[in-house]
């Protein structure tokens, strides 16, 4: 973007210096009130808690101070996660007086105070100089006359050199300097402007932007929570599983087992009680296999025999051709957390599931290496339609099943990229950490 008088960009920095000028003194005195009342509060516990609100209400600051930077500088930062309040009187406490947030955004305001009143002064200077300057033509024979020692009269701009001696802007060759002084001053406004200017921008992504850790422990308690949601979501259709199928087949054995024993008992239809018995086997070998699939979605018996084993054994399974190409290294899984194994069995079945089922792909392939020792990466291709997306939300018609892997790949640091144009081919690489512990 140009940097010149006439750009939008740099007449939005200089209301920007107007916009501060005037917002300064407030923070100013905002950040005071803090010590201050630290100071005679500090004796008393619900005046801690003063203090302490006063420190969350510098994240209010902080909020306006990025939405006028976003608003006149184009500097969009990002909010800082919000303050969570732990459970328990001190703890509460603590982290409100200690909130590393509001305590930045408070030195953020101590720090622009000075450098508001010189931006704007500073600024303004130069362009009040290169305006005066330029129209300095037109005005200039309207200020008051002056009388030397000399007896001469002068009216115009001058200089002092030495004692009693002027330089007077007076004559037509001298008024040509004073307008080419403005042209210079105008010139180099802009550039000064945006100078002072990208000093709030360095100041605003660094005192009242996200820090790395906040974001850190924000992606942590994200990735728990969505832990915890899949977890319930898993026990609440295993129960529902139990409940609508297997239980359900076992009560019918159970009558059936029940009509069979009367039969015998009465001496009835021999036939009728043994076809009972005959439906009730079918029905009990039908519910064994309905617990194995359960049991196969909490922990595949596979793996057990190591993760090459489990998705050879998968991919074996699925209704399309699937080439496996898993590293030697990982035959015996060294090194492996069970958690991690785990994650990568169910994140290739899904994405293998989902090319089967919704890409209509024709084949697909699934590469499993360690690329060190503290690393696996999963890769899964296939030749279907494309045009995969992850949707957080659970809008009809979209594959938002990928945006529970994605989830479950967060709760151990790990990475999920996709790409999948429409037309295809798609292609997901999952990277995960050989271990869950820091």
């Amino acid at each position: 973007m140009s940097t010149t008088i006439f750009s939008g960009r740099t007449w939005r920095e200089y209301v920007f210096h107007w916009a501060a000028l005037f917002l300064a003194p407030f923070g100013l005195a905002y950040v005071l009130l803090v010590p201050s009342l630290a100071a005679g509060l500090v004796v008393t516990v619900v005046g801690l808690f003063l203090v302490g609100g006063l420190v969350l209400g510098a994240r209010g600051w902080g909020a306006a101070w990025r939405g006028l930077a976003g608003g006149l500088l184009d500097e969009h930062v990002a909010a800082p996660p919000a303050f969570v309040r732990p459970r328990g009187f001190w703890r509460s406490l603590g982290a409100m007086l200690f909130d590393s947030t509001g305590w930045r955004a408070l030195l953020f305001m101590f720090v622009t105070s000075p450098l508001a009143i010189f931006s704007f002064v500073v600024s303004t200077t130069f362009l009040a100089i290169g305006l005066g300057g330029v129209t300095y033509w037109l005005w200039w024979r309207w200020l008051p006359e002056q009388t030397m020692a000399d007896g001469t009269v002068h009216r115009g701009f001058s200089i002092m050199f030495g004692d009693d001696r002027y330089w007077f802007a007076d004559s037509p060759s001298r008024v040509l300097v004073v307008a080419l002084g403005g042209v210079a001053f105008l010139a180099l406004w802009p550039f000064l402007n945006h100078g002072l200017a990208s000093l709030f921008r360095m100041l605003t992504r660094g005192l009242l932007g996200p820090t790395s850790g906040a974001i850190r422990v924000a992606q942590l308690r994200a990735s728990r929570a969505a832990a915890v949601e899949d977890a319930d979501a898993r026990l609440r259709r295993i129960e529902r599983d139990l409940h609508d199928g297997t239980q359900a087949r076992l009560v019918a054995v159970a009558m059936q087992l029940g009509e069979a024993q009367d039969l015998l008992a009465t001496g009835g239809d021999t036939a009728l009680a043994a076809d009972l018995l005959d439906t009730a086997h079918t029905s009990t070998k039908e519910a064994l296999v309905e617990l194995r699939e359960i049991a196969r979605g909490i922990h595949p018996p596979a793996l057990d025999d190591g993760l090459a084993v489990a998705l050879e054994t998968f991919a074996a399974r699925v209704p399309l051709p699937v080439s496996v190409h898993v590293d030697p290294a990982l035959e015996h899984d060294g090194g492996i957390s069970p958690a991690v194994r785990s994650i990568a069995y169910f994140t290739a079945a899904e994405l293998l599931t989902n090319a089967a089922k919704h890409a209509g792909a024709t084949r697909a392939s699934l590469t499993v290496d360690r690329p060190d020792a503290d690393t696996l990466h999963l890769r899964v291709h296939d030749d279907g339609r494309g045009g995969a997306v992850v949707v957080h939300g659970g809008q009809d018609g979209q594959r938002t099943g990928l945006a529970g892997l994605t989830e479950r790949i967060a709760t151990v640091d790990g990475a999920f990229a996709l790409t999948s144009p429409v037309g295809g081919p798609t292609v997901v690489d999952v990277t995960l950490p050989t271990s869950t512990r820091p």
